[in-house]
């Protein structure tokens, strides 16, 4: 049994959480999902280095800092991950996952001093685990952390899809084949250019990415409940953002503005735009693929995409884009998540915005699937790439676009009345210029050579 000021309340007896973490337990029963292992981590770090720092101030009893660490450490070791039981919809602001982690640590602390968990009087989640803070500066503050992990983990994704793109690119830059705009042909180009142009889009996104790391990497801890440090040491900011800095192994430096810091939710919405914004050229670059990889008897068929898995289970020898389909479906749902992102941060009033639970749900949760999808993606599909040489020769040579070339020579005017012939007749752009006599053979082959029509020239 243990007593909160709503009175008591019975805990599992093996669990190391305690009344306030069973509480939200019973009031929350809302997804099952609980709290990703970078936000745990990142709770960890901070009351870790908050007894550093309480401890080196003077403030805290050097035993029981300790204890605390030593039970944060095992904790960031990969233990006791299974009490940490809060769903992800909770309380405004965070205050359950903050308490769960607060009586983790003063639980396990108190096992490693020799006592029995409940026995506040050793270790208190409050008055010592929650020294010099509040959740209203610990969440936010935990949300940078765990961003910038799962960008480390992200980026590295992102950058190798990149490369491998431009290998593609670079192993189909001799495929002529046909460009196409508006769904319609279009002038020649080759696949190299056309998955080029895929490995920029992603290239940028990389930069626009991992720039957001600036205003993730400002901190307004030491702000408690309200931005003004309450209950603080003065020289707590500090020496806690060095500290956490040491123990993450991240660049950190103290919010300019502390009230800024705990009210604002610009650093998240920038990079949840930025994770959208990937989303969305990634959706045209996986639909692209899906399209040139159509048919494979009745569609583009202009390249092979690997075989993964069975892609009916009633006709017979049907390959679907397994990977590719399931990539637009990871999109979709960050691009979702980003809307969230949005109408949570607007949700804030005055000196919080008590919507950050689902604000960094959904950021995390973008990034971790992104990170997954990716991964298969480009390993699964994307390296495994074929082109067929002679389709795309073929759907080069049928275009009737080719005879843009012929603009600086005989006019638009007279290029688009052999187009409209080609069209009518279903003969090659080059038999109607032969048939029309408007120049010899050797010149026709030089004008209409579909690899020079792919670069800059007259």
């Amino acid at each position: 049994m243990e007593k909160d000021s709503l009175g008591e309340i019975k805990i599992p007896a093996k669990a190391y959480y305690g009344v306030q973490t069973q509480r939200a337990v019973a009031n929350f029963p809302i997804s099952g999902i609980k709290e990703h292992k970078v936000m745990v981590d990142a709770f960890v770090y901070i009351k870790k280095a908050a007894a550093m720092t309480n401890s080196s101030l003077g403030i805290l009893d050097k035993k029981i800092a300790a204890h605390i660490i030593k039970a944060a450490d095992e904790i960031l070791s990969g233990k006791h991950r299974e009490h940490f039981v809060v769903d992800v919809y909770q309380a405004g602001a965070g205050t359950s996952h903050n308490m769960n982690t607060n009586e983790v640590l003063a639980n396990r602390g108190i096992e490693l001093m020799g006592g029995t968990r409940g026995d506040y009087k050793r270790i208190n989640p409050n008055d010592h685990v929650n020294m010099a803070q509040s959740t209203n500066d610990t969440f936010p503050t935990s949300m940078r952390i765990a961003c910038l992990m799962m960008m480390k983990e992200l980026l590295p994704v992102i950058k190798q899809f990149q490369q491998t793109l431009e290998k593609k690119a670079k192993s189909f830059d001799k495929i002529i084949k046909s460009g196409r705009t508006h769904l319609q042909d279009a002038a020649p180009i080759t696949l190299g250019q056309e998955f080029s142009g895929y490995a920029k889009i992603v290239e940028k996104h990389y930069e626009l990415i991992s720039g957001k790391e600036k205003y993730l990497s400002e901190l307004g801890i030491g702000g408690t409940a309200v931005g003004t440090g309450l209950n603080t040491h003065d020289k707590y900011r500090e020496v806690m953002v060095k500290n956490l800095s040491k123990v993450t192994g991240l660049k950190f430096r103290p919010a300019e503005n502390y009230f800024e810091a705990m009210q604002s939710m610009l650093p998240f919405t920038e990079l949840s735009s930025a994770l959208k914004n990937f989303a969305t050229d990634m959706t045209k670059i996986t639909n692209d693929l899906r399209l040139l990889a159509s048919g494979p008897t009745t569609g583009f068929a202009e390249i092979i995409m690997p075989a993964v898995q069975p892609g009916s289970s009633i006709m017979p020898g049907k390959v679907n884009p397994s990977m590719a389909e399931m990539m637009n479906q990871v999109l979709f749902q960050v691009m979702g998540n980003d809307f969230t992102v949005t109408l949570s941060s607007q949700a804030g009033q005055l000196e919080l915005n008590v919507m950050m639970p689902v604000i960094a749900h959904s950021i995390i949760f973008s990034m971790e699937i992104l990170k997954n999808a990716l991964n298969v993606f480009d390993k699964k599909c994307v390296r495994g790439l074929k082109a067929d040489l002679k389709k795309c020769r073929e759907y080069a040579e049928k275009s009737i676009s080719i005879v843009t070339a012929l603009n600086p020579i005989i006019g638009y005017a007279r290029a688009a009345e052999i187009a409209k012939e080609s069209v009518k007749t279903g003969r090659s752009i080059m038999d109607v210029i032969r048939d029309k006599k408007i120049m010899d053979e050797k010149k026709l082959k030089k004008v209409l050579d579909l690899m020079k029509l792919t670069k800059p020239g007259l």
